[in-house]
C-alpha cells in the first residue's frame, strides 16, 4: 500500500519521533490506528446505549431529568465523602 501524507503531517510524524515517544513510523502508525479502532469501539457502543435508551423511551421506561441529577449529584456527594 501505498499513501500520501500532507506536509503538515510529515511535519507532524517528525515531531513525534523528535521527541522521543516514538522509535520510528510504524510505531506512529500502529499507535494511529489503535486509537482509530478504539474510537470506533466505543462510537459502536455508544450507539447501542442509544438504540437501548431510545427504545426504553419507547416502552414509557423513562426517569425525570430532575430525579436522575439529584441522584447523581448524592452519589458523587457520597464519593467524595469515602475517598
Amino acid at each position: 500500500m501505498n499513501i500520501q501524507l500532507k506536509p503538515e503531517q510529515e511535519k507532524f510524524i517528525q515531531e513525534q519521533m523528535a521527541t522521543v515517544k516514538f522509535n520510528n513510523v510504524d510505531d506512529i502508525i500502529n499507535e494511529a490506528f489503535q486509537l482509530l479502532e478504539e474510537r470506533e469501539r466505543r462510537l459502536e457502543e455508544l450507539c447501542q446505549k442509544i438504540a437501548v435508551g431510545t427504545e426504553q423511551i419507547e416502552q414509557g421506561r423513562i426517569t425525570d431529568g430532575e430525579v436522575v441529577f439529584e441522584r447523581l449529584q448524592k452519589k458523587i456527594l457520597y464519593d467524595l465523602s469515602h475517598e
